[in-house]
């Protein structure tokens, strides 16, 4: 069992910056990759950045290529999402998930979810 925790989000407005932290416990030597995804209103879940557990490689959504950065810390066990030059487009519920099925951005993978975190971005 992998328990994860996130906090960091909040209002906004368009340009400005707001930084998310997932924080993992339980059973994590086993992840391969940790993952963003969000959603919004009426929409489905989708992809925004993910991150190897051990090899620190990183993949982004079109959408936030350039404007958000992960970055993990093993010996915390945390995952950060900083997130840049903010628009109304990003408001969403941002979930951190995690996997041991490889580096893949498909959420079908993922099998551990954290609560989510609200992220409310006005013009």
């Amino acid at each position: 069992q992998v328990q994860l925790v996130e906090s960091g989000g909040g209002l906004a407005q368009a340009g400005d910056s707001l930084r998310l932290s997932c924080s993992a416990s339980g059973r994590t030597a086993s992840r391969s990759t940790m993952g963003w995804f969000r959603q919004a209103p009426g929409k489905e879940r989708e992809f925004v950045a993910i991150i190897g557990w051990f090899t620190g490689t990183t993949y982004y959504a079109d959408s936030v290529r350039g404007r958000f950065t992960i970055s993990r810390d093993n010996a915390k066990n945390t995952v950060d999402l900083q997130m840049s030059s903010l628009k109304p487009d990003d408001t969403g519920v941002y979930y951190c998930a995690t996997t041991s099925r490889g580096f893949t951005w498909s959420s079908s993978a993922y099998d551990y979810w954290g609560q989510g975190t609200q992220v409310t971005v006005s013009s």
